[in-house]
């Protein structure tokens, strides 16, 4: 442990002129405090890239600090949001040090960090989670990526492993820089994950003469193709359609993806039809995916 004493005491024994008992003399003491070792370790602990959407706000990386040095150390942390080589730039927010240990951003509960005024003091092998928030710029396209870095500098001091800085260890012992230099940086990602719907309708027609004539008595089967286009999710997707004037529902008609459907809400499956609309609740779909929804009605 940094500041720590190292005692040592040699011994000499030898025959006592003339006879009788030897005799052992101690030297004197040699003491050597243990330097306080700099060292410090960041990484990142997201287990991948964190998705994001355009023009988000309060958008969280977290990070982990160690202090991997022999003594009690307090740490400056800076975030760097302008990488080079990603996509796009985050405008950053705030960094904040997390306070009740849970591992997870807390909003209102854990502590905004200001730079000289709470830089986290960690005893030896001790560390803090650690959240950068970002706001994402809504100029970014699906799948841009963004860099942001966390680093962490000793406040003793840092530099090339084996920098002294005399007496300012722990205990009055001298601060020596370990491998880290005492400074440490890691990198996390965010990734937008943009997607679209396009819905289009289309209608045939089935006449009681065999044509496709629009007479009264005719068919007419409505055809919804929703598609979700990028790389994201579509949460709650609902498909709705107003029955038109002039035409009366055919019951029982519903089906998505080629599957009947039910009428009544609640029966269990994702559609229904009530008063004069029919609805169809799609949940959440991926990009890159196809809901066909079809129903029917006849002219009056």
């Amino acid at each position: 442990m940094a500041g720590t004493d190292i005692l040592n005491v040699a011994q000499a024994t030898y025959d006592k002129p003339g006879g009788g008992a030897p005799l052992t003399i101690d030297s004197n003491t040699v003491t050597i405090k243990v330097d306080e070792l700099l060292d410090v370790m960041v990484k990142a602990s997201d287990p991948g890239d964190v998705p994001v959407a355009s023009g988000a706000t309060g958008q969280v990386l977290a990070y982990q600090v160690t202090n991997s040095g022999n003594g009690s150390e307090a740490f400056t942390l800076a975030a760097d949001t302008a990488r080079p080589g990603d996509a796009f730039d985050t405008l950053f927010e705030q960094i904040v040090l997390d306070s009740n240990g849970n591992g997870v951003y807390d909003a209102g509960v854990d502590t905004v960090y200001t730079p000289g005024s709470n830089d986290p003091l960690l005893a030896p092998d001790e560390s803090v989670t650690v959240f950068i928030l970002s706001s994402i710029p809504a100029s970014v396209t699906d799948t841009d990526r963004a860099e942001i870095a966390l680093s962490a500098t000793a406040v003793t001091g840092s530099g090339t492993p084996g920098t002294v800085f005399a007496g300012l260890g722990d205990g009055g012992s001298d601060a020596v820089t370990g491998t880290t230099g005492a400074s440490s940086t890691d990198s996390g990602f965010f990734v937008v994950r943009a997607t679209e719907v396009t819905l289009v309708k289309s209608a045939t027609i089935t006449d009681p003469f065999g044509g496709s004539e629009a007479v009264p008595g005719a068919v007419i089967r409505y055809q919804l193709v929703a598609t979700t286009v990028g790389s994201g999710d579509i949460a709650n997707l609902t498909i709705r359609d107003t029955i038109p004037a002039a035409t009366s529902y055919q019951a029982e008609s519903l089906t998505l993806d080629g599957t009947a459907l039910g009428d009544a809400a609640g029966d269990g499956d994702a559609g229904s039809f009530a008063g004069s609309e029919i609805a169809v609740a799609l949940g959440t779909v991926p990009g890159g995916q196809t809901r066909t929804i079809t129903f029917q009605v006849t002219i009056d």
